[in-house]
């Protein structure tokens, strides 16, 4: 029997490789060879980890038979892993190798994944094109022109060309929801302390956050079942008590309430994405969803607060790349001071200094009260209006992105207007809520839209369930050529 591993799913993979219809090692083999057909054009892959996976797909012949054994996957490169490259797509950290694995990635060790390799990424996580990355540009699979969205843009890119069944991303402030709708899969960002982030390279501390991309919302909630959980090694990792995400996700959502701010549905949207999305609701009402217009009043605020909080932390958190510990240091110097200067200089993309100069600005002296605290005052306030929601209302959904994907280099030189494009995802981070992204059709240029669906706190089986409820009648099928790759 001959099967396209392109299309496999979690929950299809598991089962052949249960039927022993296909073995750990001939899946590895096929992904690989998947990779080298489609890689060139995609661009997704920062590195490859060949000899570990084959080694890895042995043990699930050898007995381990955990949820996700012998399928194969890959990670950000963001996230560490003992004696792999971890770049964060910057010269900074090229041919940096940890000596330690990230929480969530040994946990998918533990349960018997095959990690195929690192996934390229805007440089430390700043940016919402994969542009950033100091390696190479990611493109979409939908149509090579255009960008895959941001940071993660290689682990969406993977998995809608076929070259990895899910992949791990972080999302700081929308970084795995908005690619994950530009490239038309699933993209589930966790409540902020469900997953570990230890080992995760930080970005901005109190927004970073984990999760999965994957083609179906099912496997979605499989991935978190095997990545969440309290994690010693990250104080703000908490036990919510929840063990098994799955449950009840096919159940029918008739009887839920939801709501959708009008401010999302206002001006900058396009056309063809507001379309889309009010198609959805019309499912949801057929459904016997109830689904209200409100107002959040503190939309406006999100984007401001939240490139102040997460600049200024991130340029707290990247002073650790000085050119002393690891990392990249300038052959360029004359004293210390001029190599911490020139190590950073050559070191880090525009990007990076962009953000670490605004960030350390709202932090100086004599604009701290006036712009960081103010800021986190906000902060609290989004957060009560979510509350104050969610007190009525079961989810709130919306659109993903306010467009589609858009040409590589067409928002490159204005980096205020890609910024604008995280309108929609950066509240959920400043609030440490769950959301997750689904495809709900295309545009009129044939590029995927992506439904936001927004939940309460550690309540992210309604999600889960609300947007499995819509994935399972309006299926979008992935841009895969016609071209063979079956074992």
């Amino acid at each position: 029997m001959k099967f396209d591993v392109r299309k496999f799913t979690i929950k299809e993979a598991a089962k052949l490789l249960e039927k022993g219809e296909i073995s750990a090692q001939e899946l590895t083999e096929a992904f690989y060879d998947v990779i080298d057909a489609a890689d060139e054009s995609v661009g997704a892959y920062i590195s490859l980890n060949k000899k570990e996976a084959f080694k890895q797909s042995e043990k699930y012949a050898n007995g381990n038979k955990g949820t996700l054994a012998g399928i194969p996957m890959a990670v950000k490169d963001n996230m560490c892993i003992n004696g792999m490259k971890t770049t964060c797509g910057s010269r900074m950290l090229e041919g940096f190798k940890p000596p330690y694995t990230a929480t969530a990635v040994q946990r998918l060790i533990d349960e018997g994944a095959v990690i195929l390799g690192k996934l390229n990424m805007d440089e430390f996580a700043m940016g919402g094109s994969t542009e950033n990355s100091y390696f190479k540009n990611t493109r979409n699979p939908w149509n090579n022109d255009m960008v895959p969205g941001g940071s993660s843009g290689g682990s969406a890119a993977a998995v809608a060309s076929g070259q990895a069944v899910y992949a791990l991303g972080s999302d700081t402030g929308g970084s795995i929801r908005q690619p994950a709708a530009f490239c038309g899969v699933v993209g589930m960002k966790p409540t902020y302390g469900t997953v570990s982030r230890y080992g995760l390279v930080a970005f901005a501390s109190s927004l970073d956050q984990i999760g999965p991309i994957t083609k179906t919302v099912e496997d979605s909630a499989i991935v978190l079942n095997a990545i969440s959980g309290k994690d010693p090694m990250d104080s703000t990792s908490v036990d919510t008590g929840i063990t098994d995400y799955t449950y009840g996700i096919s159940e029918d959502p008739a009887g839920m309430k939801a709501c959708i701010p009008v401010q999302y549905l206002a001006g900058g949207i396009s056309p063809d994405v507001k379309k889309r999305i009010e198609e959805t609701i019309g499912f949801y009402e057929k459904s016997g969803v109830t689904v209200e217009e409100v107002e959040l009043k503190l939309a406006d605020y999100a984007i401001a607060a939240y490139y102040i909080i997460s600049s200024a932390e991130a340029s707290s958190n990247l002073a650790r790349y000085d050119g002393i510990k690891y990392g990249f240091r300038s052959e360029n110097f004359s004293n210390l001071s001029e190599l911490y200067s020139n190590t950073r200089t050559e070191g880090f993309g525009d990007e990076v200094k962009r953000r670490i100069m605004l960030g350390t600005y709202a932090l100086s002296s004599g604009y701290y009260d006036a712009y960081y605290k103010k800021a986190l005052k906000v902060r609290t306030l989004i957060k009560q209006e979510f509350d104050g929601l969610f007190r009525k209302y079961d989810f709130i959904l919306g659109p993903t992105a306010p467009t589609t994907a858009y040409r590589i280099g067409e928002k490159a030189e204005n980096p205020l207007e890609m910024y604008l494009g995280d309108v929609f995802t950066v509240s959920v981070n400043i609030a440490g809520l769950p959301a997750v992204s689904v495809p709900c059709g295309l545009d009129s240029k044939g590029l995927p839209v992506g439904l936001q669906l927004i939940g309460k706190a550690y309540d992210e089986r309604t999600i889960l369930r609300a947007a499995n409820a819509y994935q399972s009648q309006n299926p979008l099928h992935l841009p895969f050529e016609e071209v063979s790759h079956e074992i």
